[in-house]
């Protein structure tokens, strides 16, 4: 590894069946009342909302509900949710649901102290809060943005045709403790399930497709997505077996928790490119990034062909006996399409409502990343865009 760095990760994790009972060791370190955030009502259709409320109850906590997260938590939410944790005078955000509740969850932590407008402060200007914020803790139900255990928040101005994602590098951010029971993601619909398969998937290439030197990180990325993909497999068949889902959610936690990105460039690109593609149809996030990745990698794969050809080898078991480096990264790309298709993605973003009038604004929407093996052109964004298609 070349790359300096300086790692810590500050939230508490529990795990496992009896997780939700780590709640009862982490309320009383909080003041009364709490700020319950959560998203469509599903977790009241399958009784997690009723446990976690009768923990909160038990633990002599004052509870304010702010439901309705959207799976694209927009601008809009945020100001709403905002107010919500200033009239209820919260001292702690507990974040019930996936990623985008555990998300929207910290944009409002940063933002019910600061005197500017959150949007263009966080996530136009990418600035630090200079204000106290919130802790929050999250108990997940879905997984695949890791958004339990990084500083990670993704909002959506539906107005300016813009989902915009801000790491927060300080600490404090991070949710101070994460509850993690994979039979709390056992009743999620396939098309969700499968699409968070794949966002975990995307967050470890991402990060994965950069750099040329020999980095621990890549071993231990090139380990996690072969047990996401034999576990997927799994879980696609059988959905409640606990095994495959309890090894998926640990990946996904350890995807994109900053551990793998020490000593690496990262490539965030394709995230740049969903992104775009959410904030103009709202589509699901996994599924937005499944239908332009192999356009977008077959694009850069000429220039990083050494890591395609490891990747081939090392993740999908490609021999490059009599074959040409070429021939071996190509054939790794065309497994990992087999694999996408197994699971059931979305592989056009024709499917998920974009089409080539579209094409401009969603060039317009896409930032440009330069961490990885090219830096993409607006030219070759729009070309990207339209193999997607």
């Amino acid at each position: 590894m070349l790359g300096n760095f300086t790692y810590c990760n500050p939230t508490k994790l529990y795990f496992g069946k009896d997780a939700l009972d780590g709640l009862n060791k982490e309320l009383p370190k909080y003041g009364k009342n709490v700020l319950l955030v959560y998203g469509g009502g599903s977790i009241k259709k399958n009784g997690i909302y009723d446990k976690v409320v009768a923990i909160l109850k038990a633990n002599g906590k004052e509870i304010f509900e702010d439901a309705g997260v959207m799976p694209n938590p927009t601008v809009q939410k945020l100001y709403e949710g905002i107010e919500r944790a200033r009239k209820a005078k919260a001292d702690l955000i507990l974040a019930v649901g996936g990623g985008s509740v555990c998300d929207y969850a910290k944009a409002v932590s940063v933002s019910v102290n600061c005197e500017e407008d959150p949007w263009e402060k966080y996530f136009i200007r990418f600035e630090e809060p200079a204000c106290e914020t919130l802790p929050v803790g999250c108990v997940l139900t879905m997984v695949g943005t890791g958004s339990e255990m990084n500083g990670g928040s993704v909002i959506t101005n539906r107005e300016a045709k813009l989902k915009i994602g801000h790491v927060f590098a300080d600490e404090k951010i991070f949710p101070r403790f994460s509850v993690l029971d994979p039979e709390f993601t056992y009743t999620l619909p396939k098309y969700q399930m499968v699409a968070g398969f794949y966002d975990i998937m995307s967050h470890i290439m991402e990060q994965y497709f950069s750099g040329e030197d020999d980095s621990t990180s890549d071993y231990i990325m090139e380990g996690l997505m072969r047990s996401l993909v034999h576990s997927s497999r799994i879980a696609v068949k059988n959905p409640t077996d606990y095994e495959a889902r309890s090894n998926i959610m640990w990946t996904a936690t350890w995807a994109l928790n900053t551990l793998v990105a020490k000593g690496k460039d990262t490539d965030w690109e394709v995230h740049m490119l969903g992104q775009a593609v959410g904030a103009l149809t709202d589509a699901t996030h996994g599924m937005t990034l499944a239908a332009v990745s192999l356009p977008y990698y077959r694009h850069i794969m000429p220039y990083g062909l050494a890591k395609f050809k490891r990747f081939a080898e090392n993740v999908w078991d490609v021999s490059p006996d009599g074959k040409t480096d070429e021939q071996v990264a190509e054939e790794g790309l065309r497994a990992m399409e087999g694999w996408m298709k197994e699971l059931g993605l979305v592989m056009n973003i024709s499917d998920l409502g974009a089409n080539e009038g579209m094409l401009d604004d969603l060039v317009n929407a896409t930032l440009v990343m330069t961490g990885g093996y090219k830096v993409l052109t607006k030219e070759e964004i729009g070309q990207i865009f339209k193999e997607s298609l």
